[in-house]
């Protein structure tokens, strides 16, 4: 007597009843996959940072400060005053103060995206880092300029219809060009401001360590002056720190030598302290985990 049949073992070949390949052959999407680049990633950094209402405020209270302050200090002017001074000078008294909006919304670009874990999305969907923060660096740097040049312009055009008199502009139109390096300069002010922004992930401690960049060095410098072995450190200190860069770039004079401070100088020193946060940020941010 023969005992059950055991159940026959399933080959491993292709039986007849196995389910066809759902996937057609030879299939293609419909929709255009093109190669990603930098020009996406532009645009990507171009909507999260118009949509977001930290730009509104920080880039509206430049506006308000620089154009503000400017106005009422051409209106406190005469025409003979713009002899010794370029028409251009009025815009200084608030870029004074609104270059810290610029710092803020250079930090704020990368840090609340680390803030609210937003990051984590952004590079997932852009795995390469190095587009990323590049895109970035020229979308901020485009806005920043846009706006700081264009509320100069606004202050200087203003001096020029209300107070351009015979003898005004002690550069002969050369002021234009002094300042719009000054606008060079903040916007790469707030560069910095990013790339700190990228490397520390912190808002709150980026923007602190920007203001002490920016308002601690004549304050330095004043106190190193007031020892005789300190003093010539005080006196390269007191020459070349952000509010005297700004000065000498919108031309105005030195008090002590009656020369603007070293105007090329002071912009070739942001260029380079800037650019090697910049390239520290892009070491950072490639190296890390987010």
């Amino acid at each position: 007597m023969t005992g059950p049949k055991s159940p026959p073992r399933p080959t491993t070949g292709t039986s007849a009843t196995s389910s066809p390949d759902p996937r057609p052959q030879g299939y293609s999407s419909p929709l255009e996959t093109p190669r990603p680049h930098l020009g996406h990633a532009v645009a990507s950094e171009w909507t999260k940072l118009i949509s977001v209402r930290s730009t509104v405020w920080t880039l509206g209270s430049l506006v308000l400060l620089v154009v503000g302050i400017g106005v009422l200090a051409v209106a406190e002017t005469r025409a003979a005053d713009f002899q010794e001074v370029p028409l251009t000078a009025p815009a200084l008294f608030g870029l004074l103060v609104g270059q810290i909006s610029v710092m803020v919304l250079g930090v704020l670009t990368i840090t609340s995206e680390y803030g609210t874990g937003m990051i984590r999305t952004t590079f997932t969907a852009a795995p390469d880092r190095a587009r990323v923060l590049t895109a970035k660096y020229l979308v901020f740097a485009g806005v920043a300029f846009a706006a700081v040049a264009g509320s100069v312009a606004a202050v200087g055009l203003t001096s020029a219809i209300l107070r351009g008199g015979a003898g005004a502009g002690v550069h002969g139109g050369g002021e234009w060009a002094r300042a719009l390096a000054g606008c060079v300069y903040v916007t790469l002010l707030g560069v910095l401001a990013l790339a700190i922004g990228a490397v520390l992930r912190h808002s709150a401690g980026a923007i602190a360590v920007m203001l002490g960049l920016v308002t601690l060095p004549p304050v330095v410098g004043g106190m190193l002056s007031m020892w005789a072995t300190l003093a010539p450190l005080g006196s390269v200190i007191l020459r070349y720190n952000a509010p005297v860069a700004l000065m000498g770039l919108f031309g105005l004079p030195d008090a002590d030598t009656g020369n603007a401070p070293g105007a090329p100088l002071q912009l070739l020193l942001i260029v380079v302290v800037t650019g090697a946060a910049v390239a520290g940020s892009y070491a950072v941010v490639g190296r890390r985990d987010v």
